[in-house]
């Protein structure tokens, strides 16, 4: 070796040992919390140890506060994704989740997620480069709503999966998993099966209601969807319900946290529903304690670690009280910094790869063409007399007749983002039929009470009371107060404003920013006038000085009015106030519904010149919901008081059905409705549901044959509110297709097909262990002249054991079949869904026999004799 080598190796190991050195010397000055080799839990609980009682507390509350001695920035918990990213700006907006769940498809739920993860990392990562981190721009999002959705009238029915707890969960396993992400050591986002877990209804009562459901519906429909969630998909989130159970709050029931934690091995964290905790002293709520101390430590110690709500800022208090201890407190905070931690806080660059997700993503062609994939898949054919779908694109003349025709709104279902380019019903058929005469009338309103707001047309409104300029004068402030001069002034011909996340002008301030316009409106004729408004962050509304509407919400656009009588030609004096206030979906609207002449006689009028009458009916987000201030006939609180439609639609179509042109009704709606007169006299029936972004491009496609509708319902359509149990009863006797006895309209899994498809060569093991599972094939052949899409559902019933269900869905599949295709399917039926109930309600796979059916539908004797369904006994041994 000569000198020089000699020199370079010493050198060389002088390197290398500096290099060690400078490495054990960052090793000794980087926290444990910050060094990503260790695992989560350590670096959560060093994170913990460094933190005061104070600033424990204040990580507990859903608008986190920033602690920046120890570099944790704030964090808002609180975001929503029911059926893509919600209330956060411009997003791709899929089928509300009833219509989801319509599709009977898990792998396009898994899509569907993995599209709207996407979208929510991409906008996550922008806001954070923005500064911004306040509600609906973090990672945690409560969703899915996996509640059973055991009685039509409730109106939150609509963001669940249905009335089956095995469909439920299989959607939801899938639609968390495509949340949650696949890295091994990151997740993509954090979602929250919710509402844990007897919460169905009624609304008006839910935060003093007990549920107390049997022990045979607790173990059987009200849990194993949320097992499933917690097992199958490590779901990191659990949302605790507003009401009892068992006489206990939800968020304050041991029994539920221990089920959810030290049964099923839930490694997440809890957080409550908002303002959920408050209910606990409230006098007109559940009032179990007497103060938010005792509020916040009852909710703790039942191992709710997240609070939305004002009450866990009084566990200071309550430590020094000793009413919880400071160990208690770092159980839940450590959960808590740990789930940050695994969504990328921290991480070294390039660790995360989420982190990398381009804004491009959101709302691309890609996820358009998804959204109305999933609309075409989600809606449910329940009529098709004489095969009166597809109609020919040959058609000269269509009149689009109903209340849901033209309003963008019934698209979205609540829970909801914005989509850049919504195509309603109307819109749909119109594209589908550029050489076709549409003509168009609402004919009717979707219910009493609800008017169909339009905007108000510039020929009413005036600048002054001179009345010679047509517009309102209208004033920018560059603050929401406006304070100060105005930065500009100009005259709006009427008031129709979509902002999205900018400024109206550059020189004003983007997040908070107002605007007041002012004149006079003259009314046409004298009569009832419905004056309102749009608008995402706050509106007020002045006639004659007198505040007539006032609205200040962070959460989402949404539609306000009020009724006045005025007199035609009579100026009034009109002032209308926007405050902008940090949303990515700044609008404004000045809406109005004037009287109008016979609105049934001029919609008889256009079907008289028709060829087809399209029917555009059903409900509205805008009066079946959550918790809503809604009384008006057949709606309460949000829920239904009846099942049918109302009254004014079916009088309509009564009246123009007397034409006998040919006809399709399109329901639109979030909850079984019971169309008996519509099922009886109309020649065609489709469910879209709120069908998302896409919904009338997707009815078009169905209506004129471009798709082959193969949506099925994921709950039962009962004849009568008399049919089933009281509302508030919450005994699953008499409910859903697993216990009504009786003859429902449309039964769960029911749905049409513009081909048939006949089932053969049922091959199922005669007999089984109680360890085993259960293969069942069949051959199905499309015997159709169309190729479709088959949804092949497998049902069990267990013989001689009275506390299981008539029947009980325990596997599913969709398959492609082409115009006289036959395709032979398998379906394995794992073992733990062979489960009998013992007498003391505990789950097991017990010898006996059963009957086991496979088909396209529930086996009835109709579906039996048609070859769409088969059965056979299998006995376990």
């Amino acid at each position: 070796m000569t000198v020089l080598s000699k020199y370079i190796n010493k050198k060389r190991i002088l390197f290398i040992g500096f290099m060690l050195l400078s490495l054990m010397n960052i090793a000794q000055t980087t926290p444990n919390y910050k060094n990503p080799n260790l695992p989560f839990a350590e670096r959560a609980k060093d994170l913990v140890s460094r933190m005061t009682l104070q600033e424990k507390v204040s990580q507990m509350t859903y608008n986190a506060e920033a602690i920046p001695r120890l570099s944790i920035p704030a964090y808002n918990w609180w975001n929503e994704c029911l059926h893509g990213v919600a209330r956060s700006g411009v997003a791709t907006v899929f089928p509300q989740a009833i219509g989801m769940a319509s599709m009977w498809n898990a792998s396009l739920m898994y899509q569907i997620a993995t599209a709207i993860s996407d979208e929510a990392r991409a906008k996550h990562q922008r806001y954070v480069s923005e500064g911004k981190r306040g509600i609906y721009e973090g990672l945690t999002f409560w969703t899915p709503n996996i509640n059973i959705f055991r009685d039509p009238r409730w109106g939150r029915g609509q963001e669940t999966y249905g009335e089956d707890p095995f469909l439920t969960g299989t959607l939801a396993v899938n639609f968390i998993k495509g949340l949650q992400g696949n890295d091994p050591k990151y997740l993509k986002l954090v979602a929250t099966a919710k509402h844990f877990s007897m919460y169905s209804g009624p609304e008006s009562a839910r935060h003093r209601f007990d549920a107390i459901p049997t022990d045979r519906d607790f173990v059987e429909t009200y849990t194993p969807q949320f097992e499933m969630a917690v097992k199958d998909a490590h779901v990191y989130s659990v949302m605790c319900a507003y009401n009892s159970f068992e006489h206990f709050p939800c968020c304050g029931n041991r029994k539920l946290s221990d089920l959810v934690r030290n049964e099923w091995g839930f490694k997440g964290y809890i957080v409550s529903d908002c303002w959920a905790v408050a209910d606990f002293y409230k006098k007109d709520a559940h009032a179990i304690v007497p103060n938010v101390e005792q509020a916040a430590a009852m909710s703790l110690k039942a191992g709710t670690d997240l609070n939305c709500g004002n009450s866990y800022p009084s566990l200071v208090t309550a430590v020094k009280l000793g009413l919880v201890s400071e160990q208690q407190i770092d159980t839940s905070v450590t959960r808590l910094m740990e789930a940050r931690l695994r969504l990328g806080m921290f991480a070294p660059q390039g660790a995360d790869k989420y982190k990398e997700i381009p804004y491009s993503v959101v709302n691309s062609k890609e996820h358009q063409a998804l959204a109305l994939k999933a609309a075409r898949e989600s809606m449910v054919l329940l009529k098709n007399e004489n095969h009166t779908l597809p109609f020919s694109k040959d058609v000269k003349v269509v009149a689009v007749i109903g209340p849901n025709a033209n309003d963008a709104e019934v698209l979205l279902g609540n829970y909801h983002g914005y989509p850049s380019a919504p195509v309603t019903l109307l819109a749909g058929i119109k594209a589908m039929l550029p050489n076709a005469k549409v003509l168009y009338t609402p004919g009717c309103h979707v219910a009493d009470g609800l008017p169909l707001l339009q905007l108000m047309p510039t020929s009413v409104l005036y600048t002054d009371k001179s009345m010679k300029v047509h517009g309102l004068k209208v004033e920018y402030f560059d603050n929401s107060d406006f304070k100060g001069r105005p930065l500009d002034k100009h005259i709006d011909a009427h008031v129709d404003f979509v902002w999205w996340a900018k400024a109206p002008y550059p020189d004003l301030n983007a997040s908070h920013f107002s605007a007041r316009w002012t004149g006079v409106f003259v009314p046409p004729v004298t009569g009832k006038y419905a004056l309102g408004g749009e608008a995402f962050s706050g509106m007020k509304l002045y006639l004659n000085d007198s505040l007539i509407l006032s609205r200040r919400d962070i959460h989402e656009s949404l539609r306000i009015y009020h009724y006045l009588t005025l007199q035609g030609g009579k100026p009034y004096r009109i002032k209308l106030e926007y405050v902008q206030d940090n949303t990515e979906y700044a609008n404004m609207q000045l809406l109005w519904e004037q009287p109008a002449p016979d609105m049934e006689q001029k919609a008889y009028d256009i079907a008289k010149k028709a060829d087809i009458v399209i029917y555009a009916m059903g409900l509205s987000p805008l009066i079946e919901g959550e918790e809503m201030d809604v009384s008006i006939p057949g709606f309460l609180g949000g829920d239904r008081t009846k099942l049918s439609l109302p009254e004014e639609q079916t009088a309509l179509m009564q009246k123009i059905e007397q034409l006998h042109k040919p006809s399709v009704m399109v329901m639109m709606n979030g909850g079984a409705v019971a169309c008996n007169w519509e099922q009886e006299h109309l020649p065609a029936i489709l469910e879209a549901w709120y069908p998302g972004q896409a919904g009338g491009t997707a009815i078009a496609d169905i209506l004129f044959g471009d798709y082959n509708p193969s949506g099925r319902l994921p709950v039962t359509f009962y004849r009568s509110v008399k049919d089933i149990p009281p509302f508030t009863d919450y005994s699953m006797e008499g409910r859903t297709y697993k216990y009504f006895k009786g003859n429902p309209l449309y039964e769960f899994g029911y749905g049409l097909s513009y081909s048939s498809f006949t089932y053969s060569n049922m091959q199922a093991p005669q007999t089984i262990s109680v360890s085993d599972s259960l293969p069942v094939s069949v051959d199905i052949t499309n015997t159709g002249k169309m190729d479709g899409h088959e949804v092949v559902e497998v049902y069990i019933t267990h013989l001689g054991n009275p506390l299981m269900p008539i029947r009980a869905l325990v596997g599913f599949t969709r398959v492609s079949l082409k115009a006289g295709e036959t395709k032979r399917v398998t379906v394995m039926i794992p073992n733990s869904q062979l489960y009998q109930l013992t007498p003391s309600c505990q789950k097991a796979v017990l010898p006996g026999g059963m009957i086991v059916s496979i088909g396209g539908r529930q086996p009835d004797s109709l579906a039996i004799q048609n070859h769409q369904a088969i059965s056979q006994k299998v006995v376990i041994q």
